[in-house]
């Protein structure tokens, strides 16, 4: 009797799919805690790009659909296999841009909160309420590309401790430009709170601009960190501006921001922490491309800090904590 003949596997379909649920399992492995804390869009991206890699393998080890195939030319065939190749390998490397910076221990310890701040984590934003009472006037901040957003939670609950509700906004896969509209969502679910300033660090800091420049209801601030506008909102605006940099950035370097001028109200203040760094600003470790710090980090935050609740008390006097 003749012994069956096993069809092998079909390589173009086992070889990418074996790549991608490695690339799956390596980033989970080492940015789980930054994966899972964050908008879970990621997360659900992995998980469904792993359950495709495992049916891949699957398919293509157990010979299904080795049967006799429909007459195509060897053309369209090679076609179509480097076309599937090339869609896994962008695929997987996207996967592997997509990687949270992760928080250092630092933030995730301030994500307990303390007794002048309570910090509650819901799927799309991080919230820090005061405890002893708030002013009508919050921040709603979006995070750097990739940064996880528990990074901001240090240097944020010091404004919250001063009596300045913050929300921090969870993009989805950690880019700011997904959730350009959750400013105007976080506006509308807190009515008691009569006027906003919108901020961010890094791109964070482009769309926190361009929600500031749309006019929107009950923003009459704008905070950037490390960063500057894709535009113009330099006219017809009576937003109250504070421009804070580093003058060490590697990143968004004092050239830049200099020529960032123009963009913005006459009267913008500019803040700039010389020594700082581009990383400075979160605490989420180093940031590849970042200039060389010459000052403390603490000493730099202390700066952040500072120019920062002066925007927030400049926004909250001028319009009067009556309204």
């Amino acid at each position: 009797m003749r012994a069956t003949r096993r069809n092998p596997p079909r390589w173009w379909v086992l070889g990418p799919s074996v790549a991608a649920l490695v690339v799956v399992i390596v980033v989970l492995a080492t940015r789980w805690a930054a994966v899972t804390a964050s908008q879970p869009a990621y997360l659900v991206t992995l998980l469904v790009v792993a359950t495709a890699a495992l049916g891949g393998v699957g398919w293509s080890s157990v010979g299904l659909g080795h049967g006799r195939a429909p007459d195509r030319s060897r053309a369209r065939v090679l076609t179509a296999r480097a076309l599937g190749i090339l869609g896994t390998v962008v695929l997987v490397l996207a996967m592997l841009w997509l990687r949270p910076l992760p928080a250092t221990g630092v933030a995730v310890a301030a994500m307990s909160g303390s007794a002048a701040v309570r910090v509650t984590a819901p799927t799309s934003q991080i919230e820090l309420d005061p405890t002893a009472g708030s002013t009508r006037t919050g921040l709603i901040f979006y995070p750097g590309a990739l940064v996880d957003p528990r990074a901001y939670v240090p240097l944020l609950s010091i404004l919250a401790a001063a009596g300045f509700p913050v929300v921090i906004v969870k993009p989805p896969c950690g880019i700011a430009f997904l959730s350009s509209g959750a400013a105007s969502g976080a506006v509308a679910a807190h009515p008691s709170i009569a006027r906003w300033v919108v901020g961010g660090h890094s791109l964070g800091g482009v769309v926190a601009s361009a929600n500031a420049g749309a006019g929107q209801s009950r923003i009459d601030g704008l905070l950037l960190w490390a960063y500057y506008p894709n535009g113009s909102i330099a006219g017809g605006t009576s937003l109250e501006v504070t421009s804070v940099s580093a003058g060490n950035d590697g990143l968004a370097t004092p050239a830049k921001i200099a020529a960032s001028e123009p963009y913005l109200p006459p009267a913008t203040r500019f803040v700039v922490v010389e020594g700082a760094v581009h990383a400075d600003f979160g605490d989420y470790g180093t940031q590849r491309g970042d200039g060389t710090p010459t000052t403390g980090r603490a000493e730099a935050q202390a700066q952040i800090e500072e120019a920062s609740l002066a925007l927030l008390q400049r926004v909250d006097e001028r319009r009067g904590t009556g309204t």
